[in-house]
């Protein structure tokens, strides 16, 4: 793909991103998106084949953003002395990626069409959140081996670490649609929630 293709896939995805998680799946035309793109709808269909493919790789790829967070659980440093703090520091950027307004409306999004696209959903949960409890039960698993945590089935444990900071935002969230939690609410509930998953798990 030569530099100006490259960029009008860029302008169609960023477009079809917008239209989507404005207007939904169903409310949402190959016309709008070429008109925000600022290209013919042709172009469009040069690009992506149906409105479902268009959908399905915007929804992808980001999983592929992710890729950050994920990296992050497995890097989480190991020292006793400061399991805690690293342990929190993890939680919050774990809370900043998944309560990012993006994400948030993107989960709606693929939620409000799971009965539509069954196997979307599924590839998007397997790709993305269910990755990265994998990797996170994989860090907790090395922290128990070296005798800082005390975890028989970590990736339960990695599900409770989940649920203690994403319970709150992230219902919130989904049910009212939009973010209401500031910096200072998502600084709490990583340190409260750190806190309650070591006074179980330490």
């Amino acid at each position: 793909m030569d530099s100006r293709s490259a960029r009008k896939h860029e302008a169609i995805l960023e477009a079809a991103t917008s239209v989507f998680l404005d207007k939904g799946y169903s409310g949402t035309s190959m016309d709008d998106i070429a008109k925000l793109a600022a290209v013919s709808k042709q172009t469009v269909y040069k690009h992506f084949s149906d409105k479902e493919k268009l959908f399905a790789d915007i929804v992808l790829a980001t999983t592929d953003r992710l890729d950050t967070t994920i990296d992050l659980l497995a890097d989480l440093p190991t020292d006793a002395a400061g399991l805690e703090e690293n342990l929190t520091k993890l939680a919050r950027q774990f809370l900043t990626a998944l309560t990012d307004p993006r994400v948030i409306q993107l989960r709606r999004l693929i939620i409000a069409n799971a009965d539509v696209f069954p196997e979307l959903g599924t590839e998007w949960y397997q790709r993305g959140f269910e990755r990265g409890l994998a990797t996170l039960a994989a860090t907790f698993q090395r922290l128990t081996d070296q005798g800082l945590l005390r975890i028989d089935d970590t990736l339960l444990a990695a599900n409770h670490f989940s649920g203690l900071l994403l319970w709150i935002p992230v219902n919130k969230a989904m049910f009212t649609g939009s973010t209401q939690h500031t910096e200072a609410d998502l600084d709490r509930l990583a340190t409260a929630g750190t806190r309650a998953f070591l006074a179980a798990y330490r």
